[in-house]
């Protein structure tokens, strides 16, 4: 997993600094690293969202997946009904403090193409979404 990193900066005047924490929205649906992508697209059709928060048996965010990818993995000429989502992880990959600010994760978000970008807290729960502009 990769930690958005925040650096210290100097307030000017009264010019405040929001963080993702305070642009976020629910995580969304979490669900446990050992689903098959089959149901795991069942559970984002059911809930009407395109991406899914994954943990792991202690419930510690481990990945996040999103229709496209889970999508490509089904498609995919190795595809089996066996395939599970710790089978597809990528680590983890970026992820946001509840401190980075909002222009941190958007500039990260630009470079990296990412389309979300999961706060997690310092024990490794999943917080949220940050609704970001576009």
């Amino acid at each position: 997993m990769t930690l958005v990193q925040t650096r210290s900066r100097s307030t000017s005047g009264n010019a405040v600094h929001r963080t993702v924490a305070d642009a976020m929205g629910a995580a969304g649906p979490q669900v446990w690293n050992d689903m098959t992508i089959e149901v795991a697209l069942s559970v984002m059709a059911a809930a009407r969202t395109d991406h899914l928060v994954v943990c792991d048996e202690d419930g510690q965010y481990t990945d996040l997946v999103t229709r496209a990818r889970l999508t490509s993995v089904r498609d995919s000429s190795g595809f089996t009904d066996r395939v599970r989502l710790r089978d597809i992880s990528d680590d983890g990959g970026l992820f946001a403090s509840p401190l980075t600010t909002v222009a941190e994760a958007e500039h990260a978000m630009r470079h990296r193409r990412l389309g979300i970008l999961p706060v997690v807290d310092a024990h490794g729960n999943a917080l949220g979404v940050p609704a970001l502009s576009r």
